[in-house]
């Protein structure tokens, strides 16, 4: 029996000032088999997205230093994070404000207190293209 190469983990980055959410987030994340990394504001998530380069960027709005919309416009205007795929996850759940976050690149919008973090999890699979 030849032993399978063990596949790379899909790597997401939570940008959330909620340590509590993001805890959670997180430790469900992991426990679906990703590997996680995470900032606690918009200033170190963009710093943090241009070292690891995450899979997948969960983005809060409001956060302390940058809000999640000016993070959102840094990664799309950045050749090395344009790509990567981010998904808004925030309590504002103004139609505005949902529309500016997919207009300017995010590939999802979840409202937190509509979403447990299992739906989460499966939105993060389904653009990752994992199911």
């Amino acid at each position: 029996m030849t032993e399978e190469q063990p596949k790379k983990k899909a790597k997401v980055l939570i940008v959330d000032d909620d340590a509590f959410l993001a805890g959670i987030y997180a430790t469900k994340l992991e426990l679906e088999g990703f590997e996680v990394a995470s900032a606690r504001d918009g200033e170190e998530g963009v710093k943090v997205a241009l070292e690891e380069k995450p899979d997948l960027i969960l983005l809060d709005v409001l956060m302390p230093k940058l809000d999640g919309f000016e993070v959102l416009k840094r990664l799309k205007s950045e050749e090395t994070t344009k790509d990567i795929p981010v998904i808004m996850l925030t309590n504002l759940g103004q139609k505005e404000d949902v529309e500016k976050g997919i207009s300017e690149g995010a590939v999802d919008y979840l409202i937190k207190a509509h979403f447990v973090p299992a739906e989460a999890v499966a939105k993060i699979k389904k653009v990752l293209k994992m199911e």
